[in-house]
């Protein structure tokens, strides 16, 4: 058997719940995958720029700490000793939050962590670093004025997606198994789906935040992870109750024992009996790039192979890009309203674009907008009242060129324009996840995206991990230590995906 100790390299394949029953067996312990976990960060850093800041010392002394406790067979929490990094949107006690702006200044005694970085150190997490965001997270791609820009595990030339770009490829990279991310129009679910990682947006409230997002209601923080059972893992620690943010929902403990369903056997039956409701375009809203309609259908397929009801069928709704870029726009207005001219020079010039606009609008804009919101939520529960999951690509297209926020050719100015499966579910606040379901022609990740209505949490974890469990998801390449993983010549990414630069 191979000694990990020695082999740090198998230790970044692992899950979180993996190098936890090698903590527990004794294999390994939180030292020896912390320092994997530096060393990885070393290689990758330099090529997809994942990192804003990793204090390896800090790190280090988590993880000796940790390394005691498990000696003493006395772990604290459910992750003690578990490498994790944080989007650099999260206050974390001793280390800046810049948040991706050369507005912020990193001086100061940064002396609080948010709700959920404080509920990770209650647990006993090992916290590595904070990972690069678009400026104030406000677009769909990660590149910022302060930190550059994020590239995409499979292909360095594209983009990673974002706003939680860093944490996506870190996580795809062996760079972590865990990562806690933001998403106020699909970014969680956009990077996971560009970098072939699990990525969940639950209810909003369902994990609390503070200091509040500048985004208001839109705003949601999830888990980054490598599989769907390491995600309901992290959300039983992450949406602890904190008083700090008043819109907070009843903590949910118990995620993990939800993810088998009513059989008790792992993966199996997750979703026996689920009405499932199939929309591949939104009823011809959305043009699918054809790779990507093959691979959701082929999920789709597993699913009901797996004993779910489906029926093609689309929601009564149209595009609500315009409401959603009035609370989207506004919220960015609001941010930088205190700025003053010298700050607002130093912005993204892309942010500054969208500030214009927000501070064009009326209240009565404003009030519209939540109108359009308030009946989209109504569309969609009476829509679920006829199925328990919704499936639908989570993106149209895969990766594109780094270090832009559209396509080249496509004629689209904003981001929203190639995520309108995403932003809709933040204006209804509704659970969502992005599943990994194969690769196109070039070997980039493809997500298919289950969606729940309000409060069914637990049911689109568990029908992510019957397809995790069933193979349907497949697993990252194995990251080893000469390069990137690369694109394998069809299908699902493998262990045999050609690492870049091999």
């Amino acid at each position: 058997m191979t000694d990990l100790t020695t082999d740090p390299t198998r230790l970044t394949d692992l899950t979180a719940r993996q190098l936890l029953a090698g903590y527990e067996r004794g294999d390994f312990s939180p030292l020896d995958a912390t320092r994997a976990v530096l060393d990885r960060i070393e290689v990758v850093q330099p090529l997809v720029n994942a990192f804003v800041r990793v204090d390896a010392e800090a790190a280090l002394a988590q993880a000796e700490a940790s390394t005691a406790r498990w000696r003493g067979r006395e772990p604290r929490g459910l992750l003690d000793g578990v490498p994790v990094s944080v989007k650099d949107l999260f206050l974390q006690r001793g280390s800046p939050t810049l948040r991706g702006s050369r507005t912020v200044r990193a001086e100061g005694a940064w002396d609080e962590d948010a709700p959920a970085v404080a509920r990770l150190r209650e647990h006993g997490a090992v916290l590595v670093g904070k990972t690069t965001t678009p400026e104030f997270g406000w677009k769909g791609v990660t590149d910022s004025p302060l930190s550059g820009v994020t590239r995409n595990p499979y292909d360095p030339s594209r983009t990673s997606g974002g706003s939680s770009g860093g944490s996506a490829a870190a996580v795809a990279l062996g760079a972590g198994p865990l990562s806690i991310g933001t998403d106020g129009g699909g970014s969680v679910r956009i990077p996971a789906s560009f970098c072939g990682i699990f990525g969940f947006k639950p209810t909003y409230g369902r994990v609390p935040l503070y200091p509040s997002s500048p985004f208001g209601t839109l705003a949601h923080a999830g888990p980054m992870t490598r599989d769907a059972a390491d995600a309901a893992l992290l959300m039983d620690v992450i949406s602890g109750a904190d008083w700090r943010d008043w819109s907070q929902l009843a903590p949910s403990p118990g995620l993990s024992a939800a993810l088998t369903g009513s059989t008790g056997a792992e993966g199996a039956g997750g979703v026996k009996g689920l009405r499932i409701a199939y929309s591949p375009t939104f009823g011809n809203q959305v043009p699918v790039r054809p790779a990507v309609a093959s691979a959701v259908r082929r999920a789709v397929g597993r699913l009901a192979e797996l004993g779910a009801y489906i029926e093609e069928a689309d929601p009564d709704v149209t595009d609500p890009v315009e409401a959603f870029h009035t609370l989207w726009f506004s919220g960015a207005a609001r941010l930088v309203e205190p700025f003053g001219a010298e700050q607002r020079e130093l912005l993204d010039p892309g942010l500054r674009e969208i500030v214009a606009v927000g501070e064009r609008y009326s209240a009565l804009d404003y009030l519209a907008a939540v109108d359009a919101r308030m009946e989209l939520g109504r569309r969609f529960g009476r829509f679920h009242e006829s199925y328990d999951l919704l499936v639908t690509p989570t993106l149209p297209i895969t990766a594109f060129e780094a270090g832009r926020e559209t396509p080249r050719g496509s004629g689209q100015r904003r981001w929203t324009g190639w995520t309108p499966f995403t932003y809709p579910f933040n204006l209804t606040q509704q659970p969502a996840a992005s599943v990994p379901c194969g690769v196109d022609e070039d070997g980039l990740p493809i997500g298919v995206q289950l969606v729940a209505a309000r409060h069914a949490d637990a049911l689109v974890l568990r029908a992510a991990h019957a397809l995790y469990a069933s193979g349907a998801a497949p697993g990252l390449p194995g990251p080893g230590s000469s390069g990137l993983p690369g694109p394998g010549s069809s299908g699902s990414p493998g262990p045999g995906a050609t690492p870049v630069g091999s």
